[in-house]
């Protein structure tokens, strides 16, 4: 438990220097969804790694009776639910960027693609 408090800190405090420029007065505001999404992230990190070793897709049984048939596993459903969540955050606390580093975060990401 205290390995996983430790990078959910280590990512919050990357999140608080990337989101650094939030108006003091949304703060407050900014903080609580920073604290989420690096505990968020975290959470998702492991179940990619659980996805990566394991698959998205088990073979699944009603029954001993019943063949059995490839379904979507719990964890990566999860983990679909929790990254839709996440970029939901993320978006949020880009709102609350001043416009001229929203725009700029903007920039930088197109120049990526």
């Amino acid at each position: 438990m205290k390995e996983h408090e430790a990078r959910v800190d280590k990512e919050k405090k990357r999140l608080d220097k990337v989101f650094q420029s939030i108006p003091d007065d949304k703060k407050r505001v900014a903080q609580g969804l920073i604290v989420q999404a690096a505990r968020m992230r975290v959470l998702l990190d492991d179940a990619w790694l659980d996805i990566q070793e394991n698959g998205d897709y088990e073979l699944f049984t009603q029954s001993e009776n019943a063949p059995p048939y490839e379904r979507e596993r719990p964890i990566a459903k999860l983990f679909n639910s929790r990254d839709g969540a996440y970029q939901k955050i993320i978006q949020q606390l880009s709102r609350l960027l001043p416009e001229e580093v929203a725009q700029e975060v903007k920039d930088k990401g197109r120049s990526l693609l």
